[in-house]
């Protein structure tokens, strides 16, 4: 059972995975200091949500696996809500936000919450393949956010432009 989440969670992030080589190297690095530049705490409950939604994407695929569509948009509705920031942001921690990171990261964090949103609805609804899609869009937009501000945490996301094979 084991090796069968496994199969089905590199399945649904493998499109995601190649997304990344279409960025630029100085936009990432640049992209990365920005959310380097942010205050400890605010650096932390960010880490904790990051933390905490990947916990909760984790989950969903034995749910999804097993047909409990009811966890699913229970963990789907937690991660459309967010799971600490907005429960834990200071007024100022939030100008702090929005000043500090750029508007891309922000879009990014918004369409993410949003799909989680529709992975909620299509979990009530019990729509296997939507779920399935929604999660799956779900990893890409991980991994397309991580690939401009995270890869000082994710090195393996830098993409390899040298030598590259182009059509």
């Amino acid at each position: 059972m084991k090796l069968f989440i496994r199969i089905i969670l590199l399945v649904s992030i493998l499109p995601a995975l190649s997304y990344g080589e279409e960025k630029l190297k100085h936009k990432e690095h640049e992209s990365a200091s920005e959310v380097e530049a942010l205050s400890d705490d605010l650096r932390n409950l960010l880490s904790q949500e990051m933390q905490a939604l990947q916990n909760g994407m984790m989950s969903i695929i034995p749910a999804y696996v097993s047909g409990n569509w009811k966890e699913i948009e229970t963990i789907a509705g937690k991660i459309k809500n967010s799971y600490i920031l907005k429960q834990s942001l200071t007024e100022s921690q939030a100008k702090e936000l929005h000043s500090v990171l750029p508007h891309e990261f922000i879009e990014k964090d918004q369409r993410f919450h949003y799909l989680a949103g529709m992975l909620e609805h299509a979990a009530k609804n019990r729509k296997p393949e939507l779920i399935n899609f929604y999660f799956s869009e779900m990893n890409e937009s991980c991994v397309s956010c991580h690939v401009v501000f995270a890869t000082h945490k994710f090195p393996a996301l830098i993409p390899k432009t040298e030598g590259k094979h182009t059509h």
